[in-house]
C-alpha cells in the first residue's frame, strides 16, 4: 500500500516541488488549501494532476483535526508560512498567528487524531503520524559563528525569525513531550523559477528578462552586501523527505555550505542575457532592512553524513535557470501582446 502524505503550503514554491517529488516516490499527496476558489490551487492542480486536495487553515483548529483525520496521512509536512520576511514588520501579528501558533495548531490535529495523551516514554515511533516542521536560517540572525550548524545560538533579527523560532521549539517540546515523531528542517534560502516576486533572487531574474526585452529600465535593491546560503528548492524538498524516513526524529540544517551576496546574484543574473549588471541597478535605501542579517551559511555536515543527502545545483546553474524561465515567460507575454493588438487592427 502506498503511503500518503498530507502538506500544507502545498501552492507555494517548497509545497510543490515536495509534491512531485513524493509523487515520484510512489505517495498519495494531499494538499491542504483554504476556500474552492483559489488561483494557486488551480495552477498547481494543473502542474500536478495526481495531487488531491483537503481543506484546511492553519488559524482554524477545528479544519486542522477534520484535514487530518479524513486524510489519515502517514506523513505531514508544514510548509505553510507567511515566508516574505519584510512583511513581518508590517503585519507581525499575522505572521506570528500563521507561522507560529500555526505549528502548534498542526501539532495538536495530528495529536488527537493520533490519540497521543501519554508521556512520551509510553510511545513508539513506529507506526505514527510522522511531522515536519520548516524551520528556517532566519532564527539564527546575528550568527554566533559561521558556519551555522544544529549545536548554533538562535539570535533571530526579525519577527519572522522569532516567529519560526516558536515553531521550531513547539514542534521539539512536541517530541519530547509526547513522543511525537517530529522533525525541524532549518532550511536555509532556496530559490527556483517558482519563487515568488516579491523575493530578491527573483525580482532580480524577472527584471533581468525585462530590461534584456526592453519593458524595464532599471532595477532597485536594497543591501547589495548582503550574503546567504542560497540552493535549489528541488535538491531542498528531498532533503525533507529523508528526514522523515530515518528511524529516530532529529532536527537537520539544510544548505549548500557556500556564501553569495545579492550583488553576485545580480551580476551572475544579468551576465546570463549578455549585460553589465552596474549600468541597471541601484540602490534604493527603502529597502534595507530594519535589522539586517548579514551572513548565514550553513553547515549540512550531519545531513550530508547521516541522510545521504548532497546538493546538485549549485548557484550560477541556478540563477540561470531562474533567468531563462522569466525571460522565456516575458517573451511569451510580449509575443501574446502584439497577436492581440494585431488582431484589433
Amino acid at each position: 500500500m502506498s503511503k500518503r502524505a498530507l502538506i500544507t503550503g502545498v501552492t507555494g514554491q517548497d509545497g510543490s516541488y515536495l509534491a512531485e517529488h513524493l509523487i515520484s516516490q510512489g505517495y498519495q499527496v494531499w494538499g491542504l488549501t483554504r476556500g474552492q476558489a483559489n488561483p494557486r490551487k488551480d495552477r498547481v492542480s494543473r502542474l500536478i494532476p495526481e495531487l488531491q486536495f483537503v481543506d484546511g487553515d492553519l488559524m482554524d483548529q477545528g479544519s486542522l483535526v477534520s484535514a487530518v483525520d479524513e486524510v489519515q496521512p502517514d506523513e505531514v509536512y508544514n510548509l505553510g508560512a507567511i515566508s516574505f520576511v519584510p512583511m513581518s514588520w508590517h503585519q507581525p501579528e499575522l505572521v506570528t498567528e500563521v507561522n507560529g501558533t500555526g505549528v502548534l495548531r498542526v501539532l495538536e490535529a495530528i495529536r488527537m487524531v493520533s490519540g497521543l495523551n501519554k508521556p512520551a516514554a509510553s510511545h513508539a515511533t513506529s507506526g505514527q503520524i510522522r511531522f515536519y516542521q520548516a524551520s528556517s536560517s532566519e532564527m539564527f540572525g546575528m550568527v554566533a559563528e559561521t558556519p551555522q550548524s544544529e549545536r548554533t545560538v538562535f539570535h533571530p533579527r526579525s519577527p519572522y525569525g522569532v516567529v519560526k523560532t516558536y515553531g521550531h521549539y513547539i514542534t521539539r517540546n512536541y517530541r519530547e513531550s509526547y513522543g511525537m515523531y517530529g522533525v525541524s528542517g532549518i532550511l536555509f534560502n532556496h530559490e527556483s523559477p517558482r519563487r515568488g516576486a516579491e523575493f530578491v533572487t527573483r525580482k532580480i531574474s524577472l527584471a533581468v528578462a525585462q530590461i534584456k526585452l526592453g519593458l524595464q529600465e532599471k532595477l532597485c535593491l536594497g543591501n547589495l552586501d548582503a550574503v546567504r546560503d542560497w540552493g535549489f528548492a528541488g535538491d531542498y524538498v528531498r532533503a525533507m523527505h529523508l528526514m522523515l524516513q530515518q528511524d529516530e526524529p532529529d532536527d537537520y540544517v539544510i544548505g549548500t555550505g557556500e556564501m553569495h551576496s545579492v550583488r553576485d546574484a545580480a551580476r551572475i543574473a544579468f551576465e546570463c542575457v549578455g549585460l553589465d549588471w552596474e549600468q541597471y541597478v541601484v540602490v534604493d535605501p527603502k529597502l534595507v532592512r530594519p535589522a539586517e542579517v548579514e551572513t548565514l551559511c550553513a553547515d549540512s555536515s550531519s545531513a550530508r553524513k547521516k541522510l545521504g543527502w548532497e546538493p546538485e545545483v549549485d548557484f550560477s546553474k541556478l540563477m540561470q535557470m531562474m533567468v531563462e524561465s522569466d525571460l522565456n515567460q516575458a517573451q511569451l507575454a510580449r509575443d501574446y501582446k502584439a497577436v492581440l493588438a494585431g488582431a484589433r487592427w
